[in-house]
């Protein structure tokens, strides 16, 4: 390694400029990467829902509808409405009442059902449908055109309105978020550095690596837009320390080598790798383990997250010294005394101390299992959006004009008879909460003669293969009531015909539900399992992994559990994500105090002056390891108007700084109480045990003089 880092010193010119030039493609490859805005898209394809998606989109060339709320409009003018609407590309088709029969017939002449779903008071609705999936950039296209040629009596809701809201949003703030972080980053960083210019080659450098790492993003197609709006701020919270390391490392090397710059770089490189590689293979597992989710939105994280800190890792050995070594004039200009003084006081109060310590920590646990498993989450996108969209209103406007909370659809056999599909419609008419159930025959009876229904409808509403019913509900999405709802109206239209599905939103979100509970199980043990596995490698200890991962799990527990003693409820992607992300990113701060833990207790030291070096030497560097993580993510979750992003990074600028004080107080209170343990379960530690051996056979020594001198 030393061979490779001189090497790294001497091409430090020819890198950086290769370095520059290789932000032109990644720029490229950023702008070019589609940003996928809906979260449903990542349910596994293989669910019912998502089949039922593919059939909508094949048979009816639909793949995606709004809910159109029109008020105070003559009927003619809500015609000429829909007709413009229609115009719109990739608008498939606009259900109202005149897709029923002429306009010039009387409106009342429908059944009551059916004049119902369409009117109420001055409101009247139409159901929109596109050619193209709910996501799409040609429907979020269509929604807006739909939107500037409305007026402000018109309310466009559904999940494509939503997705284009998020869009319109998240594109807006992401640059904010970035430039809160690096404000907040460099803030820190000049309070705890001794240089008042070396924070802005840290950021640049992880800068020029984000952007690696963004631009990269092309060959994967697409990402979602939680992960475009977080790779940033995470990326930089997660490998700063490294950064940060490398400038120590350097500054130890240059007492060594003081004449030669180069060689102290060469050192600090070789040292740098050596110790970051541990740390980086713990996050990486901690993201690693997000592949593991069924609910693909975890891979989109995970893959992205992973390879940006491999390229932090590299970014850190090569890019950063060559900026350190180009510009050492300027940088010796812009030193100061660091702020940070070193610890003292505490680590001599936490060896003093551990016993009450690992009291609190008895009684705290069990309230903090408690709350994390209890805390409240939410799967109703428009929940993390703000009431002031255009999408939201119209959900709101839905509810208030028309008691209608959702809709869903049903897909049934086209050869069903007329027979067995009334009999279908009457059931589910009667479940609890359905408002209304429209399809050809539920509408228009089955005594209206075929040959007299519209050919328009028929297409809409009849396949090759399939007949659509769509059900109308007032009760909301995600909620107790309407899974059973949907439950129960499965049970009823498969007991007629065992083929039929339930599809849309409502039943995506219900899976949504179970999946994410499945994959919170399965991230979490793999996540540990990872990390546990690595610590065992690396410390080659049977105990401190054990520890170790029961220390940040604590830590995690205690950062879930505040959300609910507080009552917040908080998006169904934060609970599945933020453990292992807070494992895989704070872990490191457990394993390099226990690194000099071990070191100090196999030279010589006890358990009680090992600890106090080992917390004394390590606490600044936890401290502004975890304060950089804070600062990266902080801002962003007091910024962010989209809850599925600000809480997010709520919880892990929380869990940061949570796990910065457990790894103070809680883990060398660990080193105290199971040090015979931990020296007699870790490989390498034959030194300590002589020592211990040693200082126990001068005690016993020592007691048998004094009690032959008391004897004499």
């Amino acid at each position: 390694m030393k061979g490779l880092s001189r090497a790294i010193v001497k091409a430090r010119h020819l890198i950086l400029i290769l370095s520059v030039i290789l932000l032109i493609p990644s720029a490229m490859g950023y702008f070019m990467t589609r940003v996928n805005y809906d979260v449903l898209t990542y349910l596994p394809d293989e669910i019912e829902t998502m089949q039922g998606q593919e059939i909508l989109l094949d048979e009816f060339g639909t793949g995606a509808y709004c809910i159109y709320v029109v008020e105070g409009m003559e009927e003619q003018d809500v015609v000429a409405l829909k007709d413009r609407v229609r115009e719109v590309s990739h608008v498939s088709d606009v259900i109202w009442y005149d897709t029923l029969m002429d306009i010039s017939v009387p409106m009342e002449m429908l059944p009551e059902e059916a004049y119902d779903a369409f009117n109420s008071g001055d409101a009247t609705l139409m159901f929109v449908t596109f050619d193209e999936g709910t996501s799409a950039d040609e429907t979020m296209d269509a929604v807006e055109e739909i939107r500037r040629i409305s007026d402000k009596q018109c309310f466009l809701s559904g999940m494509s309105a939503i997705v284009t809201d998020t869009k319109n949003m998240a594109e807006k703030e992401t640059p904010i978020y970035v430039g809160i972080a690096v404000l907040l980053a460099v803030i820190v960083l000049s309070l705890t550095m001794d240089s008042y210019l070396i924070p802005l080659f840290f950021l640049t450098s992880i800068g020029m690596a984000i952007v690696y790492n963004m631009g990269t993003n092309v060959f994967f197609g697409e990402i979602s837009f939680v992960t475009q709006a977080l790779s940033a701020v995470l990326q930089l919270g997660v490998t700063l320390d490294y950064s940060i390391f490398l400038w120590h490392s350097y500054q130890e090397q240059l007492k060594e080598t003081p004449d030669d710059k180069n060689e102290a770089m060469a050192g600090a490189i070789s040292d740098t790798f050596k110790s970051v590689l541990g740390s980086s293979i713990t996050t990486v597992a901690g993201f690693i383990a997000l592949f593991f989710m069924s609910f693909t939105l975890g891979l989109d994280i995970g893959r992205v997250m992973a390879k940006g800190v491999v390229f932090g890792v590299i970014g850190c050995v090569t890019i950063l010294p060559s900026m350190i070594l180009i510009f050492d004039g300027l940088i010796e200009k812009t030193k100061h005394k660091p702020l940070m003084k070193e610890f003292k006081r505490i680590p001599r109060f936490t060896t003093g101390h551990y016993v009450p310590i690992m009291l609190v920590f008895l009684v705290i646990l069990p309230l903090a299992i408690y709350g994390n498993n209890h805390v409240a989450v939410y799967y109703d996108l428009t929940e993390t959006l703000p009431d002031t969209l255009e999408s939201v209103r119209a959900n709101h406007e839905l509810d208030e004009k028309f008691e209608m909370n959702s809709a869903y659809m049903l897909l049934v056999d086209r050869d069903l008879d007329v027979a067995s599909t009334t009999q279908m419609v009457s059931e589910i008419k009667k479940v609890d909460g359905v408002l209304t159930v429209l399809g050809v025959d539920s509408v228009l009876g089955p005594a209206f003669p075929r040959e007299f229904i519209p050919e328009d409808l028929l297409g809409t509403l009849e396949s090759d293969n399939w007949k659509l019913m769509l059900v109308t509900t007032d009760y909301k999405i995600a909620s107790d009531e309407i899974n059973a709802q949907i439950d129960t109206i499965s049970s009823i239209v498969k007991g007629i015909d065992p083929t039929a599905m339930v599809v849309g939103e409502s039943p995506c979100t219900k899976d949504l539900i179970t999946i994410t509970d499945h994959d919170f199980k399965v991230v979490s043990f793999v996540s540990i399992g990872l990390v546990f596995l690595i610590i065992l490698f690396v410390l080659r200890s049977v105990s401190l992994p054990v520890i170790l991962v029961a220390v940040i799990e604590f830590a995690i527990f205690i950062n879930m559990g505040i959300s609910y003693y507080a009552g917040t409820t908080i998006p169904f992607i934060s609970s599945v994500v933020i453990g292992t992300i807070q494992l895989g990113a704070t872990v490191d701060y457990a394993i390099l105090m226990t690194t000099r833990y071990l070191k100090e207790r196999n030279g010589g030291l006890g358990r009680k002056d090992a600890t106090r070096v080992a917390l004394s030497t390590s606490m600044k560097s936890v401290i502004v390891s975890a304060l950089s993580f804070f600062a990266a993510t902080f801002g962003v979750g007091l910024t962010s108007s989209i809850d599925m992003i600000g809480s997010l990074c709520n919880l892990m600028a929380r869990g940061a700084l949570i796990s910065m004080m457990v790894v103070i107080l809680v883990l060398p209170a660990m080193y105290m109480m199971f040090d015979a343990v931990i020296v007699r379960t870790t490989l390498g530690m034959e030194a300590a045990r002589e020592a211990d051996a040693g200082r126990k056979k001068a005690g016993e020594s020592k007691n048998n003089n004094g009690i032959n001198l008391k004897l004499a």
